[in-house]
């Protein structure tokens, strides 16, 4: 693999709380424009793990490295700056803001407009036709007037995805996108994930419980046990390590091939 082809490199990176080590020295390089996955049983490290990347929390010790660039111990506000997206296990929006405006200032934050916060905001129409064509892209444009707390749970995790994209991040760290959704809401956005990845060229790292959609759209899968990286591989030589088929207790999570039809890839 060459290093220009690595836009993520984690380095012996660790997390100590106190005596439990949750993050145990790992070594990671993700790709460019790639959808990398990271699946481990729960206890495994994977959010702290996505914590130490975005800058939400600081390591032990180790390197985490984003475009050749030690970012370690850069606060979560720069990291953002740096093209760094990330979401949450929960949905994290305004409630009671529309649809439009939680993307608008998700784009304005990103701006030289971000603390002007009295201003009337029809003096900011770059950041609200960013926020149209953001809200157009992730599917919400019929309901770009209507209360973000109005939402279903799945065009929540739309709205939410929107606001990643508004100020139109390099890389993408997606914590459990699926979570919380009705099944027959899944497809659809993974399949938007899996555009925006492609059309956008994108970078994303996608933490997961849903092993079809896994196996089905990754590129490369890293499996973490116990703090540490298990296994990686592609979706075949994940679905074939024992390593993994142990780790995860003899088939707590089905490591089947999904039905064709699933999702596209």
């Amino acid at each position: 693999m060459a290093n220009s082809d690595i836009i993520f490199q984690t380095i012996n990176l660790r997390k100590e709380f106190g005596a439990l080590v949750a993050v145990d020295n790992v070594n990671l390089q993700v790709r460019a424009n790639t959808l990398h996955a990271i699946i481990g049983p729960n206890g495994a490290g994977k959010t702290t793990f996505f914590n130490l990347l975005s800058g939400n929390i600081e390591p032990t010790s180790g390197q985490v490295i984003f475009k050749g660039r030690d970012i370690t111990h850069q606060p979560v506000h720069k990291t953002i700056h740096f093209g760094i997206g990330r979401s949450f296990q929960i949905t994290n929006i305004f409630p009671n803001l529309t649809v439009l405006e939680n993307i608008r200032l998700a784009a304005q934050a990103m701006g030289r407009d971000n603390l002007k916060f009295w201003q009337s905001a029809s003096a900011f129409k770059q950041y609200e036709q960013r926020a149209w064509q953001v809200a157009e892209k992730v599917g919400l444009k019929d309901r770009v007037y209507h209360l973000a707390r109005t939402l279903p749970h799945g065009d929540q995790r739309k709205l939410e995805l929107g606001m990643i994209l508004a100020p139109d991040p390099e890389v993408l760290l997606l914590d459990e996108p699926t979570a919380g959704m009705a099944s027959e809401q899944v497809p659809e956005l993974i399949a938007l994930i899996q555009e925006i990845q492609r059309a956008g060229n994108k970078t994303v790292l996608l933490v997961e419980h849903n092993m079809n959609v896994v196996m089905t759209v990754s590129d490369t899968i890293t499996v973490m046990h116990q703090g540490r990286v298990l296994a990686e591989g592609t979706p075949a030589e994940i679905k074939a390590n024992p390593e993994v088929q142990t780790a995860y207790l003899g088939g707590l999570y089905e490591l089947e091939s999904p039905t064709p039809q699933t999702y596209d890839k």
